[in-house]
C-alpha cells in the first residue's frame, strides 16, 4: 500500500474516531417567570450525565456535557419544596428521588419530555419533545446551527400552554398539568398497548389530536413518527428552552383554569329550589298588588276631580 494511501486511510479513520467522540452540550434556559428544577435520566446502557437534576432560576441557564452515544430524556421540575421529612417534592415532573438530582429515576406523569439519541443510525442524532406522559410546560430544542429540512437539524418542541385547553377529564388538580389519556384511563387504544401495539391498529384519537393542534412538533401518542421524529448530523450541540414565547399558568400558581369558561346555573337542593319559587312567587304576587293598588289610587284622584266640578267624560 502506497504511502499516500495509507495517508488517506489513517486520516479518514481519525475523522471518525473525532466525530464519534466529539461530546455535545446540552444548554438548559429558563424563560418562565418561575424557577424549574430540571431533570435528566439515562437510557439503559447510557452513562448517567453530571448532574442528573438542578435548579434553574428564571432568566438563568446551564450547559451540561453529554458524550458520544448518549441517550434519554430530560423535563422540567415544577413547585419543588421540601416536605415535613426534609424531602424535596414538586407540583410536576417529580422524579421521586426526594432530593435536587434525580439519580436514573424518571419523571411522575404528566411532565413533557424532551428525548435524545446521540449519534444513532449513521452516526446522526435523533431528538423529539413527547406529550406521551402528558404536558406540564412548554419545551424548545434548538439544535446549534440551520436548518436544512422540516425535520433535519429543525426546532422542535411544544410552545403553546397546553394546560390552558386541556380537556376536563384530562387535567391535574389545580392545573399544573394535563395528564395524557393513556394515563388518565389506561385503555389500550389510548396506550397503543395489546392489540393495538401497532402503528395500524393504534391511531390518532380525539385526546392525542387536542395535543397535536396545540404543538405540531411534538409526540402526541406513541405512533405519531411521521412529523415528530427530528434528525440531526451528530456532534451538534443543542439548546433546551422552558417556556420560549410566553409563561404558561403551569409555572405561577394556579388560578383554578378552565378550558372553556361558561357561565352554569348553580346546582339546587330540592329544598333549595322550592324556597326560591316561593321567592319568585311572592315576588310575583306583591308585583300583581302594587299595580292593583296604583289602579285604586288613580281611580280615587279621578273621583276627585269629578266631584270637584273639573267635568268627567265617560
Amino acid at each position: 500500500m502506497g504511502v499516500a494511501r495509507v495517508f488517506v486511510v489513517v486520516l479518514a479513520l481519525i475523522c471518525i474516531f473525532v466525530r464519534e467522540g466529539r461530546a455535545a452540550t446540552f444548554t438548559f434556559v429558563n424563560r418562565c417567570t418561575g424557577t424549574v428544577w430540571p431533570g435528566i435520566q439515562s437510557n439503559a446502557g447510557s452513562s448517567r450525565l453530571d448532574p442528573t437534576g438542578f435548579v434553574l432560576p428564571p432568566g438563568t441557564s446551564r450547559a451540561v456535557p453529554a458524550p458520544s452515544g448518549w441517550s434519554g430524556r430530560v423535563w422540567a421540575r415544577t413547585g419543588c419544596a421540601q416536605d415535613a421529612t426534609g424531602k424535596m417534592v414538586c407540583a410536576t415532573g417529580d422524579c421521586g428521588s426526594g432530593s435536587l438530582e434525580c439519580n436514573g429515576q424518571n419523571a411522575a406523569t404528566p411532565a413533557t419530555l424532551a428525548e435524545f439519541t446521540l449519534a444513532g443510525g449513521a452516526g446522526d442524532d435523533f431528538y423529539d419533545v413527547s406529550l406521551v406522559d402528558g404536558y406540564n410546560l412548554p419545551i424548545l430544542i434548538e439544535p446549534a446551527g440551520a436548518a436544512t429540512g422540516a425535520t433535519t437539524c429543525a426546532a422542535a418542541g411544544c410552545t403553546a400552554d397546553l394546560n390552558a385547553r386541556c380537556p376536563a377529564e384530562l387535567r391535574t388538580e389545580g392545573g399544573a398539568g394535563c395528564r395524557s389519556a393513556c394515563d388518565a384511563f389506561g385503555k389500550p387504544e389510548y396506550c397503543c398497548s395489546g392489540a393495538y401495539a401497532n402503528p395500524n391498529t393504534c391511531r390518532p384519537t380525539a385526546y392525542s389530536q387536542v395535543f397535536k393542534s396545540a404543538c405540531p412538533k411534538s409526540y402526541s401518542y406513541a405512533y405519531d413518527d411521521p412529523t415528530s421524529t427530528f434528525t440531526c448530523a451528530g456532534g451538534r450541540d443543542y439548546t433546551i428552552t422552558f417556556c420560549p414565547v410566553a409563561t404558561p399558568r403551569s409555572v405561577r400558581p394556579p388560578l383554578a383554569p378552565s378550558l372553556s369558561p361558561r357561565l352554569t346555573w348553580p346546582q339546587l337542593t330540592p329544598h333549595a329550589t322550592a324556597l326560591v319559587l316561593q321567592i319568585l312567587t311572592f315576588s310575583y304576587d306583591r308585583l300583581i298588588w302594587r299595580y292593583v293598588l296604583i289602579g285604586v289610587w288613580l281611580a280615587i284622584k279621578a273621583r276627585e276631580i269629578c266631584d270637584g266640578g273639573m267635568g268627567c267624560y265617560t
